[in-house]
């Protein structure tokens, strides 16, 4: 009987420590991961004539609003030339372990060639990185809003 119990307070222990470990999923700022730190929204870089090319144009930055999920933020900034997005950067990624990573190397090149191709924030969500997908679009989408353009 004495073995059984001891057995049994074993299996709930281990049990405890299994659920209780936290993954990604943790949030920002909880031990062992630090909070990101977020890039103001909005207009970054003011309107402006002219580019470093030499072509002619009306230059525009902005920054997306942090999207919160579940894996961790995604943060975008757009480049906007004549009123076209000409460039999308990723200032904040899920990077909790080395599955955001992975994941994040094949999904956001795909999600910046999408948004570059369309020109809007109405792309498809990658396979696999669903959650990252959703938090880059409505960061995006924010990053658009704040630049006044439609599509």
């Amino acid at each position: 009987m004495r073995r059984i119990a001891l057995w049994l307070a074993g299996t709930v222990v281990v049990l405890v420590l299994l659920f209780g470990y936290r993954t990604s999923t943790a949030g920002p700022g909880t031990p062992g991961r630090p909070a990101a730190v977020a890039q103001a929204p909005g207009v970054v870089l003011a309107p402006s004539t002219g580019t470093a090319s030499g072509t002619a144009g009306t230059d525009i930055v902005v920054n997306g609003a942090v999207a919160d999920t579940r894996w961790g933020p995604v943060q975008v900034q757009v480049q906007l030339r004549g009123g076209k997005i000409v460039e999308v950067t990723v200032l904040q990624q899920p990077s909790g372990n080395r599955r955001d990573v992975m994941i994040n190397g094949y999904a956001l090149p795909q999600l910046r060639a999408e948004v570059l191709s369309a020109q809007s924030a109405n792309i498809d969500t990658v396979g696999g990185a669903t959650v990252t997908s959703d938090g880059y679009v409505r960061s995006l989408q924010s990053a658009l809003d704040a630049a006044h353009v439609t599509g």
